[in-house]
């Protein structure tokens, strides 16, 4: 995204109103490593916010924290005129009443310099009438985000008759920055443009269940095993292009089209009446099995952290921002060599959680899981050196040929892990690693592992010698580590009385 002018990146993030949507934004900026100041008229607000990022943390924290990053780096300001003279970019998270939201952007547009953003939070009104009363509406945006804020990548930046085109670049690089895929809604258009689509499911929805077709399970079902999984990827015009075979899109309205003729579908919405909200409440509550909203939050979390670690390894959807925001967490830390600069011995490039789907019914990390993490503390190491998206895209990469690990102790579903790294040994084309994996609440060492790696040259698909930064990265980490003691574990073979 190219450079912007004003406050960027902003330093101090104003939320005003803060339940559900705003303390999502507080979430996320907060694990970017910016300052939060918030404000909200509603009494106790303030505890409700710290307690609403306290329950979140743990999942931001899993998808990786930028330098700086505490969830106490907020404050609670006294009137949104404080906010305003506190942030350089204020994101309004009012209830969705257009009277209200016309008022509040009016007030926090009197009080605000005249170069920051006012972005609201409106899912569907449109911003050039919640911009109407305000002096300077060339700088109101709509910035719409999806629950759980602080998860999900996508936001639409909508902006109103009186936007300016530089308030809507300016305002998407801000949620670019926040690691969100910024989708510009080129046309004001009531309901923006998820919403609408989600808007059409869910009349759909509502027909059904007021016609006994199906219960609100049944219509879940419908979507979570078939098409949610593909939309996760490739949304719905991708996934029907593929429908039509060789021949694409053109192909699948050939044969399906005529079928849009056929009444499929009721968009306009029933009547709400008591029986249809009966029907849609007692069918969720059953759903729910008796798990509380805060259960089903933690659920809905684990399972998206879940999709889009997924996605990254194929480089869609969600997948590829939750790659961009991991590099950029790594390139703009202290955690890259630089050089000159001193190197630790041991290095400490990786901490984690234990991940849900680590763990066996038992509730300790599988063997695999080991490996995996072991495997990002490679990782960590890798963009330490230098070994990044640039490097690998040269058409040069590690290839793992040989590991040892040992288990030293079980690690339980709930536990935070601490890694050391040595380079115990390096040439031309080789890389020789060791690692040490501690329980970070305990101190205690739980596993090792050990690693030969081979320097390729993936165009050509053969080894090839290290160079550029990575080469010098490694020589200066050797040269700083050779002088350490050699780590217990390193070198251990298993043996039994017959194989000594």
């Amino acid at each position: 995204m190219a450079p912007v002018e004003g406050a960027f990146p902003p330093k101090t993030f104003g939320i005003v109103g803060t339940g559900v949507i705003g303390s999502g934004w507080a979430v996320r900026a907060l694990s970017r490593g910016i300052d939060v100041v918030a404000w909200d008229p509603a009494p106790g607000t303030e505890d409700r916010l710290r307690q609403a990022i306290n329950r979140a943390w743990p999942s931001v924290r899993r998808l990786g924290l930028y330098p700086g990053a505490e969830p106490d780096r907020i404050r609670f300001a006294g009137t949104p005129e404080e906010v305003c003279s506190a942030a350089d970019f204020i994101q309004e998270s009012a209830p969705e009443d257009e009277d209200l939201k016309c008022k509040l952007l009016a007030r926090l547009d009197a009080a605000a310099p005249t170069d920051t953003i006012i972005a609201s939070s409106s899912s569907g009104l449109l911003p050039t009438r919640i911009a109407s009363d305000c002096a300077h509406p060339d700088r109101v945006v709509v910035g719409h985000p999806f629950n759980p804020v602080y998860l999900l990548p996508l936001c639409e930046v909508v902006g109103g008759a009186q936007t300016s085109a530089g308030v809507v670049e300016r305002a998407a690089a801000v949620y670019d920055f926040l690691d969100m895929y910024p989708l510009i809604v080129r046309h004001e258009v009531p309901g923006y443009l998820s919403d609408r689509l989600q808007e059409a499911l869910w009349r759909e929805t509502l027909h059904l269940v007021n016609e006994g077709t199906a219960t609100t399970a049944e219509l879940d079902d419908a979507i979570i095993y078939g098409p949610g999984l593909r939309w996760a990827g490739m949304g719905t015009n991708l996934t029907f292009h593929l429908a039509g075979g060789s021949e694409g899109m053109r192909h699948m309205l050939e044969q399906f089209g005529p079928a849009l003729a056929l009444p499929w579908s009721k968009l306009e919405a029933p009547e709400l009446t008591a029986h249809l909200i009966d029907s849609m409440v007692d069918g969720t509550r059953r759903q729910a099995a008796g798990r509380s909203v805060e259960e089903l939050e933690q659920l809905r979390d684990d399972y998206l952290i879940a999709a889009m670690r997924a996605l990254r390894s194929v480089g869609l959807g969600a997948g590829e921002i939750l790659a961009r925001r991991e590099a950029r967490r790594y390139g703009e830390s202290s955690r890259t060599w630089s050089e000159g600069a001193e190197v630790a011995a041991p290095l400490e490039l990786y901490r984690c959680d234990v991940e849900p789907d680590w763990v066996d019914y038992n509730r300790h990390m599988t063997e695999a899981a080991y490996l995996t993490a072991f495997g990002w503390a490679t990782d960590a190491l890798f963009r330490y050196i230098g070994d990044d998206e640039g490097y690998r895209a040269a058409g040069h990469s590690f290839y793992t040929v040989e590991t040892h690990v040992n288990y030293l102790r079980e690690v339980a579903g709930d536990d935070s892990l601490r890694f050391t790294t040595l380079v115990v040994g390096v040439d031309t084309k080789r890389l020789h690693i060791y690692h040490e994996m501690y329980d970070e609440r305990t101190g205690d060492l739980v596993a090792t592992t050990e690693q030969m790696l081979l320097h390729m040259d993936t165009v050509a698909g053969r080894p090839a010698p290290i160079y550029g930064r990575p080469a010098r990265a490694l020589g200066a980490i050797r040269q700083a580590h050779a002088g350490l003691d050699k780590p217990g574990y390193m070198g251990r073979v298993m043996r039994t009385r017959e194989t000594s």
